[in-house]
């Protein structure tokens, strides 16, 4: 793929462990540009699954996230980047976000203000990974003397945030370095978060690069109804806490939030309309993943990050995706 549209693959969350290294691996040789450590609670962990990813491999960029800013304490946050891009220059990206608001709150951790707590997160850790002291007593955290032994000593890692609300889009666009859009995610989606972002760009007189991964529900098969048909489980896993403004945006969260009430994941498998699936994932044959790939990028994405259903077929995955999407693109 060409540097101006990157293509991803998401490892990490459904994916063992002990998987990891090897589709890693399997994607950098079939010519993936990224490689993103999804950090769902509580599957796999992000930090230490970018850490299996970057040793494994040579040169892809590999993606941290989307972590919670409330997991860690962001000087603890900013230690574990600095420690793998000193080691793998130039290679990381790290995503910071609040975390699925039901899982943060099954630890106690959701914050009274979300907001504030992403900003202090953001902006604190891109002052420790500087090498700055951080002396603040914040709404949210605190730092008393605080600096890196270590520092990055590179190029600065990227920090981006992974959001949905237009608050937080607008928080992104203000204060990270580029945006990481969530699964389930359509096009018209893709064009409003944008514009949101944009928003908060001009508020801080931004004009540097600030681009736009969108993580997508992937499933591909030479038969694409069974392609659908698999990604319709995925997508009501994800949708099974009900609306938020990816919802919003496509304009179904009351037709969502009845189906959650009538009886949650199984209900939202069994009620969603097939135009949920054809629109909110990436699946069907080769061809037909590939126009959405291509639809993603028209809207203004800048780099589409894949993630499989069939986890227990990834480097199959890959290769196909490799053999039969990428050369559409």
């Amino acid at each position: 793929m060409s540097a101006e549209h990157p293509i991803g693959l998401v490892l990490g969350s459904a994916v063992a462990p002990e998987q990891i290294q090897q589709s890693a691996a399997a994607a950098e040789a079939c010519g993936f540009d990224e490689i993103w450590l999804a950090e769902d609670y509580f599957f796999t962990g992000g930090i230490s699954g970018a850490s299996l990813v970057l040793g494994a491999t040579s040169h892809i960029t590999v993606g941290l996230g989307v972590v919670s800013a409330v997991a860690r304490h962001p000087a603890l946050l900013a230690m574990e980047i600095a420690t793998l891009s000193r080691v793998h220059k130039d290679r990381l990206i790290a995503g910071i976000g609040l975390g699925v608001p039901a899982w943060v709150r099954q630890m106690g951790l959701h914050p009274a203000s979300p907001l504030g707590a992403l900003r202090e997160c953001v902006t604190a850790t891109k002052s420790l990974l500087r090498g700055e002291t951080m002396d603040v007593r914040g709404d949210v955290f605190t730092f008393n003397d605080v600096t890196l032994v270590y520092p990055e000593t590179g190029a600065p890692t990227p920090v981006r945030m992974g959001v949905i609300g237009p608050k937080m889009l607008q928080l992104s666009g203000e204060v990270a370095d580029g945006s990481v859009l969530s699964v389930s995610a359509g096009h018209d989606y893709v064009r409003w978060a944008k514009a949101r972002i944009d928003e908060g760009r001009e508020k801080a007189g931004r004009t540097d690069a600030h681009p736009i991964t969108v993580f997508a529900i992937y499933a591909v098969d030479d038969d694409g109804d069974a392609a659908r048909a698999s990604a319709r489980s995925r997508l009501a896993f994800y949708r099974q806490n009900g609306s938020n403004g990816l919802t919003d945006v496509y304009g179904i969260s009351d037709e969502l939030n009845d189906l959650v009430k009538r009886g949650g994941f199984e209900a939202v498998l069994d009620g969603m309309p097939d135009a949920w699936v054809e629109d909110l994932t990436i699946a069907g044959t080769p061809e037909e993943c590939a126009a959405k790939i291509s639809g993603f990028y028209a809207a203004g994405a800048d780099a589409v990050a894949l993630f499989p259903v069939a986890t227990d077929r990834i480097d199959e995955i890959v290769r196909l995706t490799a053999d039969q999407v990428l050369p559409r693109l």
